[in-house]
């Protein structure tokens, strides 16, 4: 099985040198390379002889501390035609519930909640259950304000469905948020669909609970795997993206499983670990060149 390596960084901080181009292809045996957007990203052959561990290997050592994210991945099916991806933290740079949080003066507390539940210290039903009982008695008017105050979208995240919906691929936002942010942040990056939780309210506040069931680590698994089947889709043909551990079992079902910024368990789990660079990486690792990109 023929392979390719990507190397990618973040627009930024451009560091997909020619120079670091040249050792990584000489490394790999071979002379064919592609950049796919000059000092961002570029597809360097890999030498037949050459496994996937021992290329991974080899890019390691010329790559050392640079800030510039890799894969070694089949040349073969790149391009998906599902993606599946989470909200808090990767299609957004906030925690929704962090946010909401802070208008009762309870972010900290909160935070180091989530945090633990994203780690897998902790398990995520009981965990989203507790912080969403300490909401209860917030107006839901909050909402906008966190929607407009304190929620950023990741860049490059309207880039990679953009350009993934022209390809033909379908698109979901699948969290374990809440409806009242994933319908609107769908709508605002471009996603075909979302699924979340929902928070239940009583005369225009938080009731302080949670529909069930609760939308975890299963239901985001079982969500790729319905969609996978109703678009009559081999595994290979699927793209996965998530930070927490709630993330893990759906990114290491798919074909093309990405951790993004993502805790370490599951960075280390993960088929892929994107460190430095944006959600365009996902494009990149597909082959798709800058001037290929869907406008944001």
């Amino acid at each position: 099985m023929s392979l390719i390596a990507t190397l990618v960084s973040s627009p930024a901080d451009p560091q997909v040198t020619d120079s670091l181009i040249v050792a990584v292809s000489r490394l790999l045996g071979g002379d064919a390379h592609k950049v796919l957007a000059e000092g961002i990203a570029a597809d360097i052959a890999v030498g037949d002889y050459l496994s996937h561990n021992e290329a991974v290997h080899r890019i390691a050592e010329v790559v050392g501390e640079l800030a510039v994210d890799f894969a070694v991945l089949p040349a073969e099916g790149r391009r998906k035609k599902l993606l599946v991806a989470d909200m808090d933290s990767t299609m957004i740079g906030q925690e929704c519930i962090d946010e909401l949080a802070a208008f009762v003066g309870l972010k900290e507390h909160v935070a180091a909640i989530t945090e633990r539940a994203m780690r897998g210290e902790i398990a995520f039903e009981p965990a989203l259950r507790e912080r969403v009982g300490l909401l209860k008695g917030l107006d839901i008017g909050v909402v906008n304000e966190v929607l407009r105050e304190r929620i950023t979208l990741t860049p490059g995240g309207r880039e990679l469905i953009g350009t993934m919906r022209a390809h033909g691929a379908y698109t979901a936002l699948v969290s374990g948020g809440f409806t009242l942010f994933t319908d609107r942040i769908r709508d605002m990056i471009g996603f075909n669909e979302d699924r979340s939780n929902c928070l239940m309210t009583e005369s225009g506040k938080l009731s302080g609970l949670v529909a069930e069931p609760i939308l975890g680590k299963q239901a985001k698994l079982a969500t790729l795997i319905e969609l996978r089947k109703a678009r009559g889709l081999a595994h290979h043909e699927t793209v996965a993206i998530g930070d927490g551990a709630n993330d893990l079992d759906m990114i290491n079902e798919s074909g093309l499983g990405v951790a993004f910024h993502a805790k370490p368990k599951v960075a280390e789990a993960a088929q892929v670990s994107i460190r430095y660079a944006d959600l365009t990486a996902v494009l990149y690792l597909q082959g798709f060149a800058k001037d290929e990109f869907a406008a944001a």
